[in-house]
């Protein structure tokens, strides 16, 4: 698909270089917010909570979306700018696979840490009791190898990794829909998104019904499952109509759109998440001006 033609069918330069742009545009927002969100639970003591595990592991799961935008944009511009790289993916079949492989395993994580932070929430709110370390510890590492075992499967011959129409990232291939392709599609699907989005719903709904008063509630209850439905659904509903029609009906450009939505997903959960809170906004501004922040400590 990308090794062919001097642009990939469906695509002029000016839509390579929009898309390129677009794309280096949410991954160094992403790096960047994202960044931040580390930073804060290295440098703020206040965060080093168990629950703010799960949002440092939402943040590095987005980071790594991040990074794997920075890849397909860098890929998309050299494709106009560099002649000699037009015909062809800029690191070869392994590095596609790669490529597919990581963005799939940190997309999967950042969806199933969302679940795991709607989960943490209710638990704080609605039991009045303090997550446990343990507790939070054994969700991150329950996300993490739950991606990378799923992420791992279309190596191993479940499922395979595919350039995008475009040609300069790699994701699930929907274009050759078979059996080995749907039965991976659906079961993936099942326990990574719709069992996620699940989650998240139910646990925002329990909240809103124990805690009815105004007040009670600091953090949004509609946002997380919209962010997921928004920024993940149109995927699903690409994929899902692949396993029912000709994927080549729908126009090469049109097929873009989702990879493009998803990967403003880092951008959207750092601010809803984690830099949103003033105890955040103090400990990054001491951080980030320690000239400033020296006189109020020896006061």
């Amino acid at each position: 698909m990308a090794d062919s033609g001097a642009l990939p069918a469906g695509f002029g330069e000016l839509e390579v270089l929009a898309v390129g742009t677009v794309l280096l545009v949410e991954a160094l927002t992403g790096l960047c917010l994202n960044g931040l969100t580390i930073l804060s639970f290295c440098k703020i003591p206040e965060l080093r909570t168990p629950t703010y595990l799960l949002v440092l592991s939402l943040a590095v799961a987005d980071t790594g979306i991040s990074l794997n935008a920075l890849v397909a944009a860098i890929s998309s511009l050299l494709r106009v700018t560099a002649p000699c790289l037009r015909r062809r993916w800029p690191y070869g079949p392994d590095g596609c696979q790669a490529h597919g492989f990581q963005g799939f395993a940190t997309a999967l994580a950042s969806i199933c840490s969302s679940a795991a932070l709607a989960w943490g929430r209710y638990h704080h709110y609605c039991t009045r009791g303090q997550l446990a370390w343990n507790t939070a510890i054994s969700l991150v590492l329950c996300v993490w190898l739950s991606s990378v075992f799923w992420a791992a499967l279309p190596l191993l011959g479940w499922g395979r990794y595919d350039y995008e129409p475009l040609g300069t990232c790699c994701t699930l291939d929907y274009s050759r829909v078979d059996r080995n392709f749907t039965s991976y599609l659906f079961t993936m699907a099942f326990f990574n998104f719709f069992l996620p989005l699940l989650i998240t719903l139910v646990s925002y709904r329990l909240m809103e019904q124990k805690l009815k008063k105004p007040g009670h509630l600091q953090v949004s209850t509609t946002v997380p499952a919209r962010t997921l439905l928004l920024c993940w659904g149109p995927y699903a509903l690409l994929y899902l109509y692949a396993t029912v029609a000709d994927v080549r009906s729908v126009p090469p450009k049109l097929q873009m759109v989702p990879a493009l939505i998803a990967k403003a997903a880092p951008t959207i959960n750092a601010i809803h998440y984690a830099l949103g809170g003033d105890t955040v906004h103090r400990g990054l501004w001491q951080c980030l001006s320690p000239q400033r922040s020296q006189p109020d400590r020896t006061r």
